[in-house]
């Protein structure tokens, strides 16, 4: 049981150090049902007693709480006098009044560490060059008085599970902790001020008065995907954490190739997300699972077709951990445990060209380096085999790109807790930027003869092909960090038999 009056910690907070905030509730109704019935005084008397005091005392400043303090000096620097509004957003509705499971805003997470829905990050400026971070948010509530734990549908402890209390997120994230419905009163002032947009809706009713610059709001956006792009060594640690899970989501499918034959695509997907909730959070993006022509779909999420031997299945999936970085890897199997001639021979094609844009990956190169050399790979692979209907020249022509007939799309992505990392990042720093130390990039070349193609030979009309890896860059050049997934053909199929 938590008191009206809890305790915060400041920013450099350690186990015992601590102060005082009021954390008194607006005193708002609890969100019911509307076939909730109201509940008599003698069962408000009732629920309001009795209870045992489950504050945690075992708590001690996180891992993640160091990194994230760092993240916030460097932002902080970008912006000085200018006080900064983070949000981790609020619940987001999928049918009616059922919402779809809370994931935080990614530069929140970034920020904090911390995963608290209805949360927002103020940096206030503290008259220095420097800021005060305070985490706003909605802790758990009293239970000596009030409704909200036993009646409260969206918040409360007896409905959707235990918040921590404000002293719990102190000590576990370094942060100065206060009650959300203080952030009113501590958003007055004539402070020039900062929205990171895409989740200001949970916090639109306190923004009405205050000096917020669009353009300028959207360049904090900006500043958090380039100040993202280079992980420091936490990230690295749960990428690879990430990709590790990943790998063995892969091995539980082809260990059930029984059942997907039997279930066809959607055994697929329920078995990965099995292994992703087990030891991740979820799945990092929603899961490809395209067997035969579906491999031709580039998002196919659809995953209702069948599995069929003689044909391949591309599986383009990635496990999204606990602290929310995902992986993104991509396999294409055959169903039957060996290649046919041709699809063996256009599977090496893919591969060769992945080698290829890997190899090319070094800091100071190009983003695109990888893009361009697999690209060249496949055009002239195609043209040998005398499946190219122009000429190499006319396909690589930078004007036209007539090869992405079959390529379709670009080679890398950065990741990181997005799939698509750092994506508001500016052109000239990432796609037209060189490569830096620590960067994490997909490459993910593909080839893909769409089933209705005139221009490819009717027997590989239908066949998608892509393979994916997660690659670190460093000093020395490319890590390629879901190396142990086997790649080639032949260990492709001694996995598969295994």
């Amino acid at each position: 049981m938590t008191d009206t009056t809890e305790t915060t910690a400041s920013a450099d907070l350690t186990a015992g150090a601590d102060g005082h905030v009021t954390a008194e509730s607006t005193g708002a109704a609890p969100k019911t049902a509307s076939h909730d019935s109201e509940p008599s005084a003698k069962l408000r008397a009732f629920m309001n007693s009795g209870w045992a005091d489950t504050e945690r005392q075992d708590l001690t400043l996180a891992d993640v709480g160091v990194w994230a303090a760092k993240r916030r000096d460097a932002l902080s620097q970008a912006f000085p006098g200018e006080r900064l509004l983070i949000p981790a957003g609020t619940y987001k509705v999928r049918s009616n009044d059922t919402d779809y499971v809370f994931r935080p805003h990614t530069d929140y997470v970034w920020l904090t560490g911390n995963q608290t829905s209805d949360a927002v990050l103020v940096l206030e400026p503290n008259g220095t060059t420097g800021h005060d971070a305070v985490l706003y948010f909605r802790p758990r509530s009293d239970r000596s008085q009030g409704e909200e734990f036993w009646r409260d549908r969206a918040y409360g402890e007896l409905w959707a599970g235990r918040r921590p209390s404000l002293n719990e997120t102190a000590k576990e994230f370094g942060l100065e902790t206060r009650h959300v419905d203080q952030l009113a009163d501590a958003l007055k002032g004539d402070v020039p001020t900062r929205v990171r947009r895409d989740e200001e809706e949970s916090i639109a009713h306190l923004l009405t008065g205050l000096k917020i610059d669009d353009q300028k709001s959207n360049e904090l956006g900006t500043v958090l995907s380039e100040l993202r792009l280079v992980k420091d060594p936490f990230e690295l640690e749960q990428l690879r954490n990430a990709v590790d899970i990943t790998h063995r989501g892969f091995s539980d499918v082809l260990a059930e190739m029984d059942q997907v034959r039997r279930y066809g695509e959607r055994w697929i997907e329920g078995t990965f997300w099995r292994r992703a909730r087990a030891e991740g959070n979820d799945v990092g993006y929603s899961s490809i699972a395209a067997a035969g022509p579906h491999a031709t779909t580039l998002h196919w999420i659809e995953n209702d077709g069948p599995v069929v031997d003689g044909t391949m299945m591309l599986l383009d999936m990635g496990v999204e951990n606990r602290h929310l970085y995902t992986a993104d890897i991509t396999r294409t199997l055959p169903v039957s445990g060996e290649f046919t001639p041709r699809q063996r021979d256009l599977y090496q094609l893919v591969l060769d060209a992945q080698n290829a844009g890997i190899d090319a990956l070094r800091p100071g190169v190009p983003f695109r380096a990888g893009h361009n050399a697999a690209i060249e790979v496949i055009v002239h692979g195609l043209a040998a085999m005398e499946l190219l209907p122009m000429s190499v020249d006319e396909a690589l022509d930078p004007a036209t790109n007539l090869h992405q007939r079959y390529t379709l799309h670009g080679v890398s992505h950065m990741l990181g807790l997005d799939v698509h990392d750092c994506a508001a990042a500016r052109s000239e720093l990432y796609r037209q930027g060189p490569l830096e130390t620590g960067y994490v990039l997909t490459v993910e070349p593909g080839l893909y003869f769409q089933p209705d193609d005139l221009t490819v030979p009717e027997d590989l009309r239908g066949i998608g092909i892509r393979i994916e890896d997660d690659i670190l860059i460093t000093e020395s050049g490319p890590e390629n960090l879901s190396a142990a997934l086997p790649r080639t053909p032949d260990s492709l199929q001694t996995w598969m038999a295994a």
